[in-house]
């Protein structure tokens, strides 16, 4: 069967895309390997951060601030609650890269953020431990997204505007000839117009069938619940936080609907082939280099609730990549959103849709193009 746009790969950016394509009007097919929202990749887990001012580049704030508004756009055509209006506190040393980027592009922008010394924000927030040398800023505004169900409400839509999606659907080859694509998966061949790719960690793979090779690397990630007293961590009185400390980098939720404050480490990482099992969560080792920011910085959290792994797609400077392929323009590539891309990916579905129909972005994308590789 033939379709104005194929998608291939359909989690967080891939559903965004293949509901913004049908929105208006395309014939949209989505294939997935699995059944999204799902857990063999990198968006569950319940919760992602999403803040405004921006430690890894002023660039994003643009694209932040969009996607804010397509959350809630979404929210109010579903009728879902997806935002949690927690605040993000962002610590670390005022002189730290990453704290002095985030206060610029507060500041460029005009957004709401508090600066704390570690006496404000311990006396805000009697859950935490932080020394002289941090300070805290806190976005107010910012704070945490329901990921899985961000991207069933995203299928929703995508099937009430007539996108046909087939889940368990791998895809094993992609030929790109006579300004179409032809695909196929599990057996079955598909054709379309123009094509979007976002499958994650499984990027390379896809990369190899459309001839482009880029330094995409999967790696496997933890995170944990530990159990914490409400009064102190529930969201209602804590912030969802990000830590840049010299011991390593680090990210967290308050207790939401009991569930105990969650934590994970957004550096370091082992790499790993996404076609091969992933390692479960190891009780003693993964929980031991989360507890040492706990231990430190809000030592009234308890013992470890449970612990899952994820894998991060990595690319060696961190930032994205969204682009036509480089010798067939009906052809865009999404990947390599590195550990800080889900709350970007409803602004990245429509960003995505307009590209692969040769629609100008009102963004500015070098930063996310292939060509700097």
């Amino acid at each position: 069967m033939h379709y104005d746009v194929a998608v291939v790969g359909a989690g967080s950016m891939g559903m965004a895309t293949g509901y913004f394509l049908a929105k208006q009007g395309k014939k949209v097919l989505l294939l997935d390997a699995f059944d999204p929202p799902h857990t063999h990749a990198s968006h569950h887990g319940e919760t992602r951060i999403i803040r405004y001012a921006y430690g890894e580049g002023a660039e994003y704030v643009p694209l932040a601030l969009r996607a804010k508004a397509l959350w809630e756009d979404l929210e109010a055509q579903t009728g879902k609650t997806l935002l949690l209006k927690t605040g993000v506190l962002n610590v670390g040393a005022k002189s730290s890269p990453f704290i002095q980027m985030l206060i610029q592009s507060a500041t460029k922008y005009q957004l709401p953020i508090e600066i704390l010394t570690a006496e404000q924000a311990n006396a805000r927030f009697s859950g935490l431990n932080l020394p002289d040398q941090y300070i805290g800023c806190l976005e107010s505004t910012s704070g945490v997204l329901k990921c899985e169900e961000c991207i069933s409400a995203y299928r929703e839509l995508a099937l009430e505007h007539g996108a046909t999606l087939l889940t368990h659907h791998k895809v094993t080859d992609i030929e790109l000839k006579d300004d179409q694509v032809h695909i196929t998966a599990n057996g079955h061949a598909f054709s379309a117009d123009k094509l979007a790719v976002s499958v994650g960690a499984w990027s390379n793979d896809i990369l190899d069938m459309l001839g482009l090779t880029l330094p995409i690397r999967p790696i496997r990630k933890t995170f944990a619940w530990f159990n914490a007293p409400e009064s102190l961590y529930g969201d209602t009185v804590f912030p969802a936080f990000s830590f840049d400390t010299a011991d390593g980098i680090y990210y967290g939720f308050p207790s939401i609907d009991g569930a105990g404050l969650k934590i994970g480490r957004h550096d370091l990482g082992e790499d790993h082939s996404p076609n091969t099992p992933l390692a479960p969560f190891d009780n003693d080792a993964d929980s031991k280099d989360l507890r040492q920011l706990l231990d430190l910085h809000m030592p009234q959290v308890g013992a470890l609730k449970v612990g899952k792994t994820c894998m991060y797609t990595m690319t060696p400077d961190e930032h994205f990549i969204i682009d036509r392929h480089p010798r067939h323009s009906n052809v865009v590539l999404a990947s390599g959103f590195s550990g800080h891309g889900f709350k970007f990916s409803s602004v990245v579905g429509e960003v995505v849709a307009d590209l692969v129909l040769g629609k100008p972005s009102e963004f500015d994308l070098n930063l996310f193009s292939i060509k700097r590789f």
